[in-house]
């Protein structure tokens, strides 16, 4: 199986024999039931951009085929780029949907526990939940936080009692960090999209949003320290 599919779950065909009431035959019945599977880890994947077709009004919205499928629905849902979904999750757990870290974090967008079930999540486990989830409490930190990327990413690193303590992002080193990386991922992810636009349009420059995500600036002040700007 590829590391973009989705999980199956195999199933287990159990045979019955039992007398029939009314002929006095033995009668043979199939109970067909399922089993879960084993957690295991997975490959590292390279997810690129994918268009989705719009949905037809009136026609119930597919079920997702695969993590990038997942992602491109659950980020127009919630009007989120899905290259800030994809960035997050790449930075989080490197597309292990199975990943836990020392500090408890679980799964793809590596939701704590008191998180997945602030917004929802029943299995951590299940990428389309956890992404659903993730994607969701972006949506509620860029809300609270007035379309601020860097505080909202602050937030989702460190929490959000660490940048109301703060006022901005926390000097902690891992968060300053997380925000660079998560950074430099929309950085490529904006490049290939750039690239594959090129591709298709005969190398015509493509224009950009100004105002998109992936202009997460870091600024370095004179006493070292690092304060980060969206612009």
């Amino acid at each position: 199986m590829s590391a973009g599919e989705l999980p199956d779950r195999p199933e287990r065909i159990t045979s019955v024999v039992h007398p029939d009431m009314r002929s006095g035959k033995l009668v043979r019945s199939v109970v067909v039931t399922s089993r879960p599977v084993a957690a295991r880890n997975v490959a590292e994947t390279v997810i690129a951009p994918r268009v989705v077709a719009p949905l037809v009004p009136g026609e119930p919205k597919p079920a997702p085929t695969g993590i990038d499928d997942a992602v491109e629905q659950i980020a127009a849902e919630h009007s989120l780029p899905p290259q800030l979904i994809h960035s997050v999750i790449k930075v989080e757990s490197n597309y292990n949907r199975y990943a836990v870290s020392s500090k408890g974090a679980l799964g793809l967008m590596q939701l704590i526990p008191s998180t997945a079930r602030r917004f929802g999540v029943s299995d951590v486990f299940n990428p389309v939940e956890n992404i659903q989830g993730g994607a969701r409490y972006l949506k509620y930190l860029l809300d609270l936080y007035n379309n601020d990327y860097a505080l909202a990413l602050a937030a989702y690193n460190a929490g959000e009692g660490a940048v109301a303590k703060y006022g901005t992002v926390p000097p902690y080193r891992e968060t300053q960090n997380y925000l660079q990386m998560v950074a430099d991922q929309l950085k490529k992810a904006k490049a290939s999209a750039a690239g594959a636009g090129n591709a298709q349009t005969g190398n015509k420059a493509v224009e950009t949003n100004a105002a998109g995500p992936s202009h997460i600036h870091a600024i370095v002040e004179s006493d070292g320290s690092v304060r980060y700007v969206t612009r």
